[in-house]
């Protein structure tokens, strides 16, 4: 529930701090003292649109502070903290809306969001009826979701029941359609991969072949070279057949031996003989060597053109994949699972198939159930709110609530609902908004919340806001309407703005905005916000009666009042 209210600079209020209890709250006022402007601060509180144009005449900005009462342990503490709100140690929730030429700021719980988090809060929090929410009355959904709220917990779970089952066949619908529209192009798809792994599987690529190819063929294209050179070192190395022509090797062995000769003498020389031995059997090795290399470079004129060949049908295969082996080895690695993935897909489908067949059966269950609660509960609902019409002076009025059956199952169930008015004995059912004014719209708005409210199971909001839910009544029909706000209001705290003596009566707070004048340089005008009890209320129960506090007028507020205590 809301607890307090603050308003600073909002209209034609400077300041003013609006406690509300539980039970039944009014505020009046002369016209124009400024009860649009309490109504404003509330709808800010509950993330309502900004208009820079409510703020105070002179002032930079308009603020409205709330506080709401919440249990800790709730789905609406829940959802505030993880928004990052904080509540008091009491269970207080403070909201805060600053307005500013083309700007607003809101704070929950000390921390700034976005309003839309705010107003989700609001709307399990909070039921505003105003002129606004008569045309929302009107709406196949807003009457749909007062029916499922009327008929109770368990139908409410049916209905999520319903409505999680509806989600689960849209999902396998939505995949069996894409499976479908794109069967084609995955049977394509997967046929050119066959095609492709069937040709990679046939020229059997190995890893950096192509670059050791390509070393090959450089080598097998310059081989009378590569083997002139390999001997003409050999030579260098090992001499020539005379000892006239000694080789690298034989003219450092000629070094080591002149060197060895006194390197008994010389500790230096000695070692300067070893490095040159090392030197010797290094030179001999890589002789060695190059005579086994010459001898290996045999002229193979078939292998030089069996590389290029080879060569050829690898860059053929590698161009198709990223332009070498190894990317075409890569390429393998994911086209094989993605092969078998599509290669699967009529499976997949046929299993989709199945689980859509399943699910249509559940969906079809599901809304059968849904369907009998609403139809339990359209009947009970249309008595209900039909005897509570009788009590608001629309004794020939007769409430109804239609199923209308639907073309197909959707996520709400198998009907819409429509709810219909009898405005007298003979006529003809309506929808609600065609052919009733605005004040029975009111009563009928009235009606269907008392019902919801005092219905067992019912889940409803703490708070209820009405602002000219008495419009288009009087006499003993704004009394009922006063009895029926005191009944709802034992059920939920409930404030109403009322222009009507009879709805004020009804009040466990009666709260009063009066209007007065500050001089300055200016004429500023403001108003106050204040409780009225005992012989204050008397007087404004009077002045709503006749305009004056006449003996007459007072007598009968008086009576007024008492008439109500006895009659709750």
């Amino acid at each position: 529930m809301i607890s307090e209210l603050r308003i600073g600079d909002l209209g034609v209020i400077e300041e003013a701090t609006i406690p509300l209890s539980p039970g039944l709250t009014v505020i009046t006022g002369e016209t124009g003292a400024g009860k649009t402007m309490v109504l404003s601060g509330l709808s800010l509180i509950l993330g309502g649109r900004a208009d820079a144009s409510v703020v105070r005449s002179g002032a930079d900005r308009a603020r409205a502070e709330g506080r709401f009462l919440v249990d800790p342990a709730s789905e609406v503490a829940e959802r505030a903290r993880e928004a990052g709100a904080e509540l008091d140690e009491d269970g207080t929730l403070v909201v805060l809306r600053t307005v500013a030429q083309g700007r607003s700021r809101t704070v929950l719980g000390g921390v700034g969001v976005p309003v839309a988090v705010l107003a989700g809060l609001a709307d399990t929090l909070v039921t505003v009826h105003g002129q606004a929410d008569q045309a929302r009355l009107r709406s196949p959904r807003h009457q749909r979701a007062a029916l499922d709220a009327f008929a109770g917990a368990p139908h409410l779970v049916a209905l999520e029941e319903h409505r999680s089952a509806w989600a689960r066949r849209q999902d396998a619908a939505s995949e069996l359609a894409e499976l479908d529209r794109t069967m084609a192009e995955r049977r394509r798809e997967a046929e050119l991969l066959r095609v492709g792994l069937a040709e990679v599987e046939r020229v059997n690529p190995q890893p950096g072949e192509d670059t050791e190819l390509a070393a090959e063929a450089e080598r097998l294209a310059h081989l009378e070279d590569v083997r002139a050179a390999a001997a003409r070192a050999h030579g260098a190395l090992s001499g020539g057949d005379g000892p006239d022509e000694p080789g690298a090797s034989g003219l450092v062995d000629q070094a080591r031996r002149a060197a060895d000769a006194v390197a008994s003498h010389d500790v230096t020389l000695a070692g300067l003989t070893e490095r040159l031995a090392e030197v010797g059997y290094l030179l001999d090795d890589l002789a060695a060597e190059l005579s086994g290399y010459a001898d290996t470079l045999e002229a193979d004129p078939g292998r030089l053109d069996q590389v290029q060949a080879r060569r050829a049908e690898l860059s053929t295969l590698a161009r198709a994949h990223g332009g070498t082996v190894d990317d075409v080895l890569t390429w393998v690695e994911a086209a094989g699972p993605r092969l078998l993935e599509l290669d699967q897909g009529d499976d997949r489908r046929a299993a989709l198939a199945a689980e859509l067949a399943d699910l249509d059966a559940t969906l079809a269950a599901t809304a059968a159930r849904v369907t009998a609660g609403r139809a339990d509960a359209a009947g009970r609902l249309a008595a209900t709110v039909t005897d509570e019409l009788a009590g608001l002076a629309m004794a020939d009025a007769t409430f109804g609530v239609v199923l209308r059956e639907l073309p197909e199952i959707g996520p709400w169930g198998a009907e819409d609902v429509e709810m219909t008015l009898v405005g007298h004995a003979g006529a003809p059912p309506r929808p609600l908004g065609q052919g009733a004014s605005g004040g029975e719209l009111s009563r009928v708005m009235l009606a269907v919340e008392v019902a919801l409210a005092t219905a067992p199971d019912a889940q409803r909001p703490s708070t209820f806001v009405f602002d000219e839910v008495d419009a288009g009544v009087g006499g003993r029909a704004a009394v009922e309407v006063g009895r029926r706000l005191a009944e709802l209001a034992r059920h939920s705290q409930v404030v109403v703005v009322t222009h009507l003596a009879q709805v004020a009566a009804y009040a466990d707070q009666h709260l009063v905005v009066s209007r007065s004048s500050k001089q300055g340089v200016d004429v500023v005008t403001a108003s106050d916000v204040r409780r009225v009890d005992g012989a204050d209320r008397v007087a404004e129960l009077a002045r709503m009666l006749s305009g004056t506090d006449s003996a007459t007028a007072l007598e009968h507020a008086a009576e007024l009042l008492e008439r109500s205590v006895v009659g709750r």
